[in-house]
């Protein structure tokens, strides 16, 4: 079954909530289902699975796909670095060099996915 799709009217506002910081954990685990939805949705595909502990994971980016077991690739880090990268306030390369995301895999690569438009839009109003 899948899972329920969430709207902009209520991921955007989760978002914002959320990228100001202090966020109820209600709101910061929307933003973070929401943004993992957007990049679903722009890098469709099965071959890198992104998590969010404890809220969300997503398989994305076009390639070879899994089918059994834990992905060959996999990228993992916090709520608060995943949504600095979706929104663009921390770039991928950064957020490895300080070593706010594990990632594993020869695939495991989020160049050119983040930031997110639509979130990286909202920052300026958080």
């Amino acid at each position: 079954m899948a899972r329920a799709r969430i709207g902009a009217e209520v991921g955007e506002p989760a978002v914002v909530t959320a990228l100001r910081g202090g966020a109820p954990r209600t709101a910061v685990a929307t933003a973070v289902r929401y943004s993992l939805q957007l990049l679903a949705e722009r890098a469709e595909g099965n071959t890198v699975e992104v998590r969010v502990p404890p809220f969300g994971a997503v398989q994305c980016i076009p390639g070879p796909r899994h089918t059994r077991g834990t992905p060959p690739n996999v990228i993992e880090t916090d709520a608060d670095t995943w949504l600095a990268l979706a929104s663009g306030s921390v770039t991928w390369t950064e957020a490895l060099a300080a070593h706010r995301v594990q990632a594993s895999g020869q695939r495991a690569d989020l160049t050119g996915h983040v930031p997110l438009p639509p979130i990286a839009l909202l920052r300026g109003r958080a």
